[in-house]
């Protein structure tokens, strides 16, 4: 078995650009569908890699793959997951997103939560697969977001 063909890190600001670029790659082909632009092509990486926990895979020195996370009022959010189209399906994601809930539970967090666009049913219906269940949904400019956690570990 061959080693995995990224790292993961920490991101550090210099690294705000290629998030950036890495995001936009990862949701554009999104805007036909939505009929506007996803949130995740327009974020300030800058600033999440200041006020939140930005983590990247890197691949050859390009980051292939990004992952915000936060802690919000609702518990640990995976905030955006943004792989390249080159690199779906071959682990990168699922690596970032098993990240995610080391993170939760290392923090003391005992499920972590995401949302995604409903017409973004691929993304759903992994997340499905994995193990989140959809808890809530909410309306409003355009666009409604599903809601959906994972159980970490019982209450």
């Amino acid at each position: 078995m061959s080693a995995v063909p990224w790292t993961l890190r920490r991101a550090d600001i210099t690294d705000a650009p290629a998030i950036g670029e890495c995001a936009v790659e990862a949701f554009r082909h999104y805007i036909p569908r939505l009929g506007l632009t996803p949130i995740p092509m327009t974020k300030d990486y800058g600033a999440a890699i200041a006020n939140a926990q930005v983590w990247v895979a890197q691949q050859h020195e390009r980051i292939v793959a990004a992952l915000v996370l936060d802690v919000t009022d609702e518990g640990f959010l995976i905030d955006v997951i943004a792989v390249r189209p080159a690199q779906q399906g071959t682990g990168v994601g699922r690596a970032l997103l098993e990240l995610a809930e080391h993170e939760a539970l290392r923090q003391g967090h005992d499920s972590v939560y995401l949302f995604t666009n409903e017409k973004m049913t691929e993304n759903r219906a992994l997340y499905e697969r994995i193990g989140y269940v959809e808890y809530k949904r909410l309306a409003f400019a355009e666009r409604t977001r599903v809601f959906l956690r994972k159980q970490l570990r019982k209450r």
